[in-house]
This record gives structure tokens, C-alpha cells and sequence, in this order.
């Protein structure tokens, strides 16, 4: 933990951070709830689940059929430095693809900045955050667009591929797998406590900056037919939604969970996002636990660019409960 060096401290021109300025989760479904597109025997994976990313199949192809994958992520800065909060800002819009067992080949910016306010520069740093990242997962990118705006955002629109019969979903966990994680959870306090006091938390940005590809690739490679990655619904937010598409309910041990350094004192501390305050209330009827609040407030803390929850064990994930059959909450916390 350090003191932030940043002359700019871009968290302050936002009035949320990272994942945990989305919607919340059942306002969201309340908003979409009856929108019908135009059906298509091809589209794989659509709104229904609520699923990581949308997927179509292509016929045809030289090697068979290919799921055509596409996704969008954006949110306002989770830390004040513009290069880091662009590398987190595309880690977390790759991982979509990721989390379908997919693999990213092409990505666009997505950028508001408000110009009068923040010089452009600082844009540039944000952009080259994303690039550098981008870079490491051999995705290339390929312009995008931009607006005046009066709060900063930025994320990108990525376009993947993968094999439409080994697609990894939200709604294909079955009872009896193991639930496995593959980041430990804790920055969105540790996110909201940087925003508040401007304290740097370097083993945060790190986990946040993490590709998810090799925990993708581990869980293809494991047989693994059912996964999403945790972001801004938290832990038990992701959990719900993919019990629920499932049809099973989720045993989880709250003592096999990894924490990040600092996350139960800053939670203590009492730097607690307001996301994750609603994705608790959102999940709680759905809830039964034999844990504090204190434990349930980390387990739906708000993520920004959060590992893949996968039901199966893999190499490189914690095992942190099991899906039984759909018997009472969907979700039991012991």
C-alpha cells in the first residue's frame, strides 16, 4: 500500500468506479424484461440468461461451424491512473469472451472524456493502457468512437471466436460439480477505499489487469461446460444467475473463499460500495446463510475485472462449494 502519486485524481470526476457503477442487477432485468429481438435459430446465446457475451453460429466455415461471440464493457475509473485504469477497462471487457470459451480477435474503444476538464493527454494513457493490454491477449484494435462527456468512461466493444459446441455457459452447471474461483475477491472495497483516501493497492490493480485467458483455456481443457466471470454483481450476483439459468442451487463454504490483502479491514473500515450493498439485497431472497453479514457484504462485493467462476474443478481454481439439486434457496452459505 503506497500513497498515490497521481496529480489528476480521475476517480473524483466519477460518482461510481469500475464494475460496481452498473445497474443494479434487478433493476436491469426489470428494464429488459419483455424487449424480444428477432429470433434466430443460429443465436446460441442471447438475453434470455443473461449470459457474459452473445453468441451466433456460423456455418460453414473451412474448419466446421464457429461461434461468433460479441460483447461491450465500459465504466467510469476505478483508480486515478489513466494507464492502469485502461488496462483494467480491457482486461474486464476481454474476459467477456474468455468466460464463454472464446478467444478474442478483434476489439474497438469506447470513450467518454470530458474535454473541457481533463487534458487530452490523460486520454492517450487511458487508451495506451487498453492497447498494451489488448496486445498481450493478440487482439488487435481497431479504432472505435468517442464523445464529449462529462464524466469519464472508457472500455471496449470485442468481437471473439470459439467452437459452438464447447461454449462455457451460465446455464449448464449441474449438480454435483464443484464450484471453482479463479481470482480472489475484495476489490471493490479495496477500489471504493483508493477512491476515498487516494491509498494505492498495487496486488489489486495486478489481479484486475490478469487475463482470464489461461483459467479459459484450464476450464475448456478440464471438460469444464459451465462458467461466467465475476464482475459488478459480485460473487453470490453471478452465483444466483447462473444457479437460477441452471436449474440447480449452490452450497458455497464461506471459509474456502480467497480474499485479497486488506479487504475484510477496509470492509471494517467501512468502505463498502453501494453496488455491493444491492447485489446483496438483490440476492438475498434467494439466500440462506449461516455466516455475518460481514461475510455476505465480501461475497457480493461489487468486481471490477474478477476471475471466472466455473462449476468443475481446473488447475489454478479454488474450490469454494458444489451445485446440488434445486432444493429451497438457490444459494446456501455455510
Amino acid at each position: 500500500m503506497t500513497t498515490s502519486p497521481a496529480t489528476t485524481r480521475l476517480t473524483q470526476y466519477a460518482h461510481g468506479g469500475g464494475c460496481a457503477c452498473k445497474i443494479p442487477p434487478g433493476e436491469l432485468e426489470d428494464m429488459v424484461r419483455g424487449l424480444v429481438g428477432i429470433g434466430s435459430a443460429d443465436l446460441l446465446v442471447g438475453l434470455d440468461d443473461g449470459d457474459d457475451a452473445a453468441a451466433v453460429r456460423i456455418e460453414g466455415g473451412p474448419h466446421g461451424d464457429i461461434a461468433v461471440l460479441a460483447t461491450a464493457d465500459f465504466f467510469t475509473p476505478v483508480v486515478d491512473d489513466a494507464y492502469d485504469w485502461g488496462r483494467i477497462a480491457a482486461a474486464n471487457a476481454l474476459s467477456d469472451i474468455y468466460a464463454m470459451g472464446g478467444r478474442p480477435i478483434l476489439a474497438v474503444n469506447l470513450l467518454g472524456w470530458p474535454r473541457d476538464v481533463l487534458p487530452p493527454e490523460l486520454a492517450q494513457e487511458v487508451l495506451r493502457g487498453g492497447l498494451d493490454v489488448a496486445r498481450l491477449a493478440g487482439c488487435p484494435v481497431a479504432g472505435g468512437h468517442s464523445i464529449d462527456d462529462p464524466e469519464p468512461k472508457y472500455g471496449m466493444a470485442v468481437t471473439g471466436l470459439a467452437d459452438p459446441n464447447r461454449l462455457l455457459r451460465n446455464d449448464a452447471a449441474q449438480a454435483g460439480l464443484p464450484i471453482s474461483l479463479t481470482k480472489p475477491l475484495g476489490v471493490g472495497v479495496l477500489n471504493n477505499r483508493h477512491k476515498a483516501t487516494g491509498e494505492v493497492f498495487s496486488h489489486a490493480v495486478e489481479s484486475m489487469v490478469a487475463l482470464n485467458d489461461t483459467a479459459s483455456s484450464a476450464a475448456l481443457a478440464a471438460g469444464v461446460r459451465a462458467a461466467t466471470d465475476v464482475t459488478g454483481f459480485g460473487l453470490l450476483g453471478h452465483l444466483y444467475k447462473m444457479a437460477r439459468a441452471s436449474g440447480v442451487s449452490a452450497v458455497i463454504d464461506a471459509r474456502a473463499v480467497p480474499y485479497l490483502e486488506g479487504a475484510r479491514e477496509s470492509l471494517r473500515e467501512g468502505f463498502v460500495p453501494g453496488g455491493s450493498r444491492r447485489n446483496l439485497d438483490w440476492v438475498r431472497p434467494h439466500l440462506e446463510a449461516a455466516v455475518s453479514d460481514e461475510d455476505l457484504i465480501l461475497l457480493a462485493d461489487a468486481q471490477t475485472s474478477g476471475g471466472l467462476l466455473v462449476a468443475g474443478e481446473m488447475p489454478g481454481g479454488t474450490v469454494i462449494g458444489v451445485f446440488t439439486a434445486r432444493t429451497g434457496a438457490a444459494i446456501n452459505v455455510r
